[in-house]
C-alpha cells in the first residue's frame, strides 16, 4: 500500500518558517562533541543496514567520550529495527523510513506517550550496476522502473540507448537485484520509482519487494555483493557503501545528475513535513519529481527513534547524550566522513535539537 498516499503533508515552505524560528538554537548545536559529560551504561538500537558505517563512526567517538558508555546495534533491517522497538527489545531504532501511523500508535502506547523520531543524515541511494565495457551510464526514471519491474530485459534495449545514445551497449541480459528483507532502503527507493517513473514502475510504495523475478539478497552488504559478483547485475543501495561498481546518473529535468552527497543534500529544501504528528516527531516527505538542477531525488532520510520519557533515569540521560552527539555537529561530520552522508542544514538540526533535549525520565 502506498502510505504516502494516505498522509496528508504540509507545504515545504511551513517547514521551513518552523524551522527558520527555531533557528536561534544552532548556535546551541555548535561543538557538542558528545552531548554528555561522562554518561554510562548500554544503549541498545537496532535497525537500518545503511546506517551500519554511520553507527560505527558514532560509537567509536562516543564511546571514547564516555568511557563507561557500551552502545550495541543490530543492522536488521528499517523493519526489523522498529519492530523491535515497539517490542521493547532496544531502546532506539535506526530506520530509512519514518514510522507508519499503526507503528506511531504502537510505539506510543510501548513509550507510555510521546516519541523522538529525528532525522540523522541524508543519505543518497545509488543505483548501482556492474557491466563489462560500461563506465557511465545515464538512466531515466521511467527506464529505472522498467527495468526493476521486469519489462526493460536487455542492456541494449531502445529505452536505455534513448539515455545513452553514445555509448555501446552490449545484448546482455539484466539481471535486477533487490533487497529480501523489510528495508527502508527499498521503501525510498519504490517511493521514487512509484512517483517519477511514470508507469514504469507498478509495484507501488513499498518495504518488502513486490515482484518476482530478479535476485535477492540480504541487507545492504548483501546487495552491493550480489551485484559486484553478477553479470549484467543492477541494485540499489546506499551509496556510501557502493564501493568500486558502476554508479548510474539519474535523469533530473533535462540533465542527467551525478549521485553525491551534495545533491542528495539539496532535497531537504523541498521536502514536507508530515501533519498531524507531535512536534518531538519529525517525519518528512521527500519531492522525488524535482526538477531542479542538482537535485539528486533517490534519497533516504535516515532517523533514529527513542521514547521521549524512560522509566529509567540512566537510560534517559544514555539516550538523550547519544542522540544530541549523533545530530550534534560533530556527530554529523563524523557520519559524513564515514558513510558519505549528507549532515543536516543548521536550521534543520536545530529543530531536531530541540525534539532530542525533551528526552528525559519520568
Amino acid at each position: 500500500m502506498n502510505r504516502n498516499i494516505l498522509r496528508k503533508v504540509v507545504p515545504a515552505t511551513a517547514a521551513l518558517t518552523l524551522a527558520i524560528g527555531l533557528s536561534a538554537c544552532a548556535a546551541g548545536n555548535e561543538g557538542d562533541s558528545s552531548g554528555s559529560d561522562g554518561v554510562s551504561g548500554t544503549l541498545n538500537g537496532a535497525g537500518a543496514s545503511s546506517q551500519e558505517s554511520a553507527v560505527a563512526a558514532w560509537k567509536k567517538t562516543f564511546q571514547t567520550d564516555n568511557s563507561g558508555a557500551t552502545v550495541n546495534y543490530d543492522p536488521v533491517g528499517s523493519g526489523g529495527g522498529r519492530e523491535q522497538f515497539i517490542a521493547g527489545g532496544v531502546q532506539f531504532a535506526g530506520s530509512d523510513a519514518y514510522l507508519d501511523e499503526d507503528e506511531l500508535a504502537a510505539a506510543k502506547k510501548k513509550c507510555g506517550g510521546e516519541i523522538v523520531e529525528v532525522p540523522t543524515y541524508v543519505s543518497p541511494i545509488a543505483v548501482v550496476y556492474n557491466l563489462e565495457g560500461v563506465d557511465d551510464l545515464n538512466l531515466s526514471a521511467k527506464t529505472i522502473g522498467g527495468i526493476f519491474q521486469g519489462t526493460i530485459k536487455k542492456w541494449n534495449d531502445s529505452a536505455i540507448k534513448a539515455d545513452n545514445p553514445d555509448a555501446d551497449l552490449p545484448d546482455t541480459d539484466i539481471t535486477p537485484v533487490h533487497r529480501s528483507d523489510d528495508s527502508g532502503t527499498t521503501k525510498n527507493f519504490t517511493d521514487y520509482l512509484d512517483q517519477a517513473s511514470d508507469g514504469g514502475w507498478k509495484g507501488g510504495v513499498v518495504e518488502t519487494w513486490p515482484t518476482k523475478g530478479g535476485e535477492a539478497a540480504e541487507g545492504t552488504s548483501g546487495v552491493i555483493s550480489a551485484v559486484k559478483n553478477g553479470k549484467g547485475t543492477i541494485g540499489y543501495a546506499d551509496e556510501s557503501q557502493a564501493g568500486d561498481l558502476g554508479k548510474a546518473n539519474v535523469k533530473v529535468g533535462d540533465e542527467f545528475v551525478e549521485v553525491t552527497p551534495e545533491a542528495a543534500a539539496k532535497t531537504l529544501d523541498e521536502a514536507k513535513t508530515v501533519e498531524g504528528r507531535g512536534d518531538t516527531d519529525i517525519a518528512v516527505d521527500v519531492n522525488r519529481t524535482s526538477t531542479t538542477a542538482g537535485v539528486y531525488p533517490i534519497v533516504l532520510v535516515s532517523y533514529q527513534i527513542a521514547c521521549q520519557t524512560y522509566e529509567d533515569e540512566k537510560v534517559a540521560e544514555l539516550t538523550k547524550a547519544w542522540l544530541s552527539y549523533v545530530t550534534g555537529t560533530q556527530g554529523q561530520e563524523d557520519a559524513a566522513k564515514a558513510a558519505g552522508s549528507a549532515p543536516l542544514t543548521d536550521d534543520f538540526a536545530a529543530k531536531v535539537k530541540t525534539a532530542v533535549d525533551t528526552i528525559k525520565a519520568g
